[in-house]
C-alpha cells in the first residue's frame, strides 16, 4: 500500500532533477496543444495538425530523454540554469518554429526561427508585415510563446539572476557580478532546483491571474476573444504582439488602452507584484526609485510633447480644439509608457496627436525610451531604470563634490537599494551595452544594410522592442527583406538584449564553473 503512494513523489522528484532546458522543452511542447485545439475549433485544420504532431513529437522526445537522465544530477550549480536560459533563447526556437513553419507553409524555416526568437525574447518583431497573412492559430502561438518567455524571465530573475547578482541586481549586491555574496553560499544544483520550484509556485498563479483578468476586461471592452487574449498576453510579456496590427485595429478603444496602461505599470518595478528580490528594506512603491522615475517619465515626456504639439497647433489655428488636445495628451502618455516598458503598442490616438499639431515626433524619442527600459526583474528590456537611477545619483553626488569637495554623502531612502559601487557597475554595464550596440551595428552594416536602418534594428533587438522597426525610421523596416546573415545578427541582438552582456561574460568565466 505504500509503494503507490510514494510513486508520484518519486516521479515529481525525478522530473525536477532534469536540466532546466529539458524541462522547458517539455513545457513548451505540451503548450502546443492550446493552439492545436484552437485551430481545430476554428477549422484551421492544417495548422492544428502541425501543432498536434509537433506536441506529440516534443513530449515524446522529452519523455525519452528524461528517462535517460533519470537519477542523474546536473554537474553545474548556479550557472547550469543560466546556460539553460541561453540555450532556451537560441535552440528552443528551433522546436517552436516547426509547427509555425508547417502551419504557414509559405515562408522559409529561417524566417519562422527568427519569428520564434523574437517571440520568446519578448521582442515582438515580426517577419510578416501583413497580419492577415497569418491565421488566428499562428497569431495565438506567437503571443503564447512571448507570454511564456515573459513568465520565464519573471521566474529566472528571482531564482537564477538574483543569486548571481546579474540582470540589474549587480547594482544592489555586495558581491561581484556573476558571483554569490560569499563563496561559501554558492548554491548547489539541488538548492537551485528548490529555489526555482518555490519561485514558480508563487509567481505562476500571479502571472496567469493577471493575464486572465486583463483578457476579460479587454473582451468586455469590445475586443474579440482572440484579439483580447493576444493583447493581454502581449501586455504582460511586454512583447507588443497583435493579431490585428496594433491597437488601431482593436475595438476596445480608449477604455481598453486605459486598462492596458494600468497593467503596463507591472513592468516598471518588481515591487508592483512581488518582494522576492528586494535586497534591503524599502517603503514600497512610494520610495521605489524605479517606479518613481518611470511615473515621472510618463508624466514629463507627454507634457513636453503636448506643449510642443500645442505650439505646432497654434500655427495651424487648432489650439482651441480641447477634445483634440485631450486625445493628443492621452495618445502621448500611453505611447510613452508603452515604449518605456518596451511593449511598443502605439495608441490609436497617436495619429490624432500628430494631426492635431501638424507635427511629427521623431523616432529617436521612442528609441531613447526603449533603451532606458523598465524595471529590474520584470519582462521589460533595455538598460533598466535602476541602473539609470544609479547613474543619476552618482551625477548628483559628483556635482555636489564640485561645490563641497570634503563633504560626506548622506543616505536617502531611495538610494538605500544601491551598493557603494553600484554606479560604477551600472556604468560598466552601460559601456558594455554601448559597445554591443556599436559592434552589432557595424556587423549589420557590413551585410549591406544602411547605417540608419542598422541602428534601428540593433536598438530594437537589444532593447527587446520590436515595434520600433515600424516607427523609429522614416519608413517601416521589413525584416523579411534582410539577408540570412543580417537576420542572424538580429537574432544575436535579441538574445543578447534579453540575457544581457554581464550574464554572457559570467558564462565565459571558467573559474565560475569550478565553484
Amino acid at each position: 500500500m505504500q509503494l503507490p503512494a510514494r510513486q508520484p513523489s518519486r516521479i515529481g522528484a525525478n522530473i525536477l532533477r532534469l536540466p532546466l532546458f529539458l524541462l522547458l522543452v517539455g513545457v513548451f511542447s505540451a503548450s502546443m496543444m492550446l493552439p492545436a485545439v484552437y485551430g481545430g475549433v476554428a477549422r484551421d485544420l492544417e495548422a492544428a495538425r502541425a501543432f498536434l504532431y509537433t506536441a506529440i513529437l516534443g513530449v515524446s522526445a522529452f519523455a525519452m530523454i528524461g528517462l535517460a537522465h533519470a537519477g542523474r544530477d546536473p554537474r553545474h550549480g548556479s550557472l547550469g540554469p543560466l546556460m539553460s536560459l541561453l540555450c532556451a533563447f537560441v535552440f528552443l526556437p528551433l522546436l517552436l518554429a516547426v509547427p509555425f513553419y508547417e502551419g504557414l507553409g509559405t515562408t522559409t524555416f529561417l524566417n519562422a526561427y527568427v519569428e520564434m526568437v523574437s517571440a520568446i525574447t519578448t521582442t515582438g518583431a515580426t517577419m510578416f508585415d501583413d497580419p492577415e497573412r497569418l491565421n488566428g492559430t499562428l497569431h495565438l502561438w506567437r503571443a503564447q510563446v512571448a507570454w511564456m518567455g515573459g513568465l520565464l524571465m519573471w521566474i529566472a530573475a528571482s531564482a537564477i539572476l538574483a543569486p548571481l547578482n546579474l540582470g540589474g541586481f549587480e547594482v544592489t549586491a555586495r558581491a561581484e557580478p556573476g558571483r554569490m555574496q560569499t563563496r561559501d553560499t554558492t548554491m548547489s544544483a539541488p538548492e537551485v532546483r528548490v529555489r526555482i520550484t518555490k519561485v514558480s509556485t508563487v509567481l505562476i498563479p500571479i502571472y496567469f491571474g493577471l493575464t486572465v483578468l486583463l483578457w476579460i476586461l479587454l473582451a468586455v471592452g469590445g475586443d474579440t476573444g482572440l484579439v483580447a487574449l493576444c493583447h493581454a498576453m502581449s501586455i504582460m510579456a511586454t512583447s507588443g504582439i497583435s493579431p490585428v496590427g496594433g491597437l488601431t485595429g482593436a475595438n476596445s478603444g480608449i477604455t481598453g488602452e486605459a486598462v492596458m496602461m494600468l497593467f503596463m505599470l507591472f513592468a516598471l518595478s518588481r515591487l508592483t507584484f512581488s518582494t522576492d528580490t528586494v535586497t534591503s528594506d524599502t517603503g514600497g512603491l512610494r520610495t521605489d526609485p524605479e517606479f518613481r522615475i518611470g511615473i515621472a517619465l510618463v508624466i514629463v515626456v507627454p507634457l513636453v510633447l503636448f506643449f510642443r504639439h500645442y505650439l505646432g497647433a497654434f500655427d495651424v489655428n487648432a489650439e482651441d480644439d480641447l477634445q483634440g488636445a485631450a486625445r493628443a495628451f492621452w495618445g502621448s502618455a500611453f505611447t510613452v509608457l508603452s515604449f518605456l516598458t518596451t511593449t511598443g503598442f502605439i495608441s490609436a490616438n497617436w495619429g490624432e496627436a500628430q494631426a492635431w499639431s501638424g507635427l511629427g515626433t521623431p523616432g529617436l524619442l521612442f528609441m531613447g525610451l526603449a533603451v532606458i527600459g523598465g524595471g529590474v526583474a520584470t519582462t521589460a528590456g533595455g538598460v533598466k531604470l535602476l541602473r539609470v537611477f544609479a547613474l543619476y545619483l552618482n551625477g548628483l553626488r559628483e556635482m555636489e563634490r564640485l561645490v563641497h569637495p570634503s563633504s560626506v554623502s548622506g543616505g536617502n531612502p531611495m538610494g538605500r537599494r544601491l551598493q557603494k559601487g553600484g554606479a560604477f557597475i551600472a556604468w560598466i554595464f552601460f559601456m558594455l551595452f554601448a559597445l554591443s550596440l556599436a559592434f552589432l551595428t557595424i556587423a549589420l552594416t557590413a551585410t549591406g544594410v544602411a547605417f540608419e536602418t542598422s541602428l534601428v534594428i540593433v536598438v530594437a533587438g537589444l532593447s527587446t522592442t520590436g515595434p520600433l522597426l515600424e516607427v523609429a525610421a522614416g519608413a517601416p523596416i521589413s525584416l523579411a527583406e534582410l539577408s540570412g546573415t543580417a537576420k542572424g545578427v538580429f537574432v544575436a541582438a535579441m538574445v543578447l538584449g534579453r540575457l544581457e552582456m554581464l550574464a554572457i561574460i559570467a558564462l565565459l568565466t571558467p573559474d565560475l564553473w569550478r565553484g
